[in-house]
């Protein structure tokens, strides 16, 4: 389990390289879609929310965050927006959205978010304890954050993760088919 591999793990020795893919110019006047996806860790009760948002224009993660589905939550995504320099956003009708975005700059929209759901769609897809109903489950909040954060950034940016555990030639294979070993 990679849990232990994490709990092995000296954070001294740990390197995060956070880089930025394409430069983004805040006078492009970025518009965003939000929004947020329910999951849970270990039982339903515990529930997990992924509160992110994409560029409408070109659908890439902008930036997200972990918590529970309260306000103080949805602040530490805005923050986190506000060196984009948005100019609008597109968002559904949770009640966060309206206490906290400017109304010029807000619109409750349908057809506005329909690429943030279908990110929502694939990540269910993909990442079987984000479906409503499944046997796969995280029983840590660690792991579960872990998992569908490294997730989104291998897919949005197309950067691979390293590991200390995992060599270059198992990472460039990793998913493929081994060769088919011929018979002598």
């Amino acid at each position: 389990m990679n849990l232990a591999v994490i709990e092995q793990l000296n954070s001294e020795e740990v390197e995060v390289e956070i880089c930025l893919v394409e430069p983004l110019e805040p006078s492009q006047g970025i518009e965003s879609e939000l929004d947020e996806i329910w999951s849970y860790v270990k039982k339903k009760d515990n529930q997990r929310w992924l509160w992110h948002a994409i560029d409408h224009a070109t659908g890439k993660v902008l930036a997200y965050v972990f918590g529970n589905r309260k306000d103080e939550i949805f602040l530490q995504l805005k923050a986190l927006l506000f060196p984009f320099g948005i100019s609008r956003f597109y968002t559904d009708d949770w009640g966060a959205y309206e206490r906290h975005l400017e109304a010029e700059k807000h619109e409750i929209s349908k057809h506005n978010t329909q690429k943030i759901e279908n990110k929502h769609l694939n990540l269910r897809t993909r990442i079987k304890r984000l479906a409503r109903k499944t046997i796969c489950f995280s029983k840590t909040i660690l792991m579960h954050d872990i998992v569908i954060g490294l997730f989104i950034n291998r897919k949005d940016s197309g950067m691979g993760v390293l590991t200390s555990v995992t060599s270059e030639a198992e990472y460039h294979n990793y998913g493929k088919r081994p060769a088919a070993k011929t018979k002598p």
